[in-house]
């Protein structure tokens, strides 16, 4: 690893499903020591996506403990006596019941920053939600189709690999020299409910809604049958407007071109015309930023 930002950090997670998982795993590949410690019954992507859970746990040291008994707890402890940051995803009564609770572990453990995953910030962090939840109270389940990924839990990890990082820099700090050689840990909280927001702001800027340039408005940035399957087509630049244009037999005139109803029909109807094989094809001699997808 050429660029290893979080060599010489320990992380322990008690984080399950995906965006602890997701969030231990970009870290481990910026170099971190990963423990994760996993209840009995074991970590529940393991038994419904066993290949997922394979590939989020590659090269992660994983134990089981159960938490809730005297033996549970030695193990967590002996754990946390030499990590550097612990990464959890549960609401903060369950980790308070655990026996988990910031202020203990702060005094317990000063150097240790912890940084958790919850569902809503604050208050609100409490409520029961899943990715689903969070993404449709920020707009973007537009209809009754499933979202085509985890968008929010997704978020939500690169949220906590980012606050893995500011945790740690505070470890390096000491090294850089001037630095408190003993630097206190950090709290960072991490809401899932705040990945999709950020996630959500092109669509309340109105750049993904149906009257803005990538949301349908404008004839070269939208999805369109073809005789075969589907492209999608990603001509926004002028440049690359102008040569679909061209390809198309569209004569453009300017600009607002491309956001004209004829401009629409008549690139639906060009591109009903051909299959994956010739669109491919054009999109390579023409330069054009088009890609084929099956039906």
């Amino acid at each position: 690893m050429t660029h290893a930002p979080l060599h010489g950090i320990r992380i322990l997670s008690l984080a399950l499903n995906l965006p602890g998982p997701a969030a231990l795993m970009r870290c481990r590949r910026m170099g971190a020591t990963c423990t994760k410690l996993e209840p009995p019954a074991g970590d529940p992507m393991g038994h419904y996506n066993p290949s997922a859970y394979s590939e989020l746990h590659e090269g992660v040291k994983v134990l089981q403990a159960d938490l809730k008994t005297p033996q549970g707890q030695e193990t967590v402890h002996r754990e946390l006596a030499r990590t550097d940051i612990l990464l959890t995803s549960f609401r903060p009564s369950a980790v308070e019941k655990l026996g988990l609770g910031w202020k203990g572990l702060h005094s317990r453990y000063p150097g240790l920053s912890h940084v958790a995953i919850v569902g809503a910030p604050g208050g609100r962090a409490e409520e029961p939600g899943h990715d689903l939840t969070y993404l449709a109270d920020n707009g973007l389940v537009p209809g009754l189709e499933l979202p085509a990924t985890l968008y929010a839990d997704m978020g939500g990890s690169l949220m906590a690999s980012e606050a893995v990082l500011k945790a740690a820099l505070r470890k390096h700090e000491r090294y850089a020299g001037g630095g408190d050689p003993h630097p206190e840990g950090l709290y960072l909280e991490v809401a899932l409910s705040d990945a999709a927001g950020y996630l959500a702001l092109p669509r309340r800027w109105g750049l993904t809604q149906p009257s803005g340039s990538v949301g349908g408005a404008h004839a070269g940035y939208r999805v369109y049958p073809c005789r075969d399957g589907r492209v999608a087509v990603a001509a926004l630049e002028p440049h690359f407007a102008a040569r679909l244009c061209e390809a198309a037999g569209i004569q453009a005139t300017d600009a607002k071109t491309m956001f004209r109803p004829d401009t629409h029909a008549a690139l639906a109807t060009f591109f009903a015309a051909k299959t994956r094989t010739e669109l491919d094809a054009l999109a390579t001699a023409q330069d054009l930023p088009l890609h084929t997808l099956v039906p």
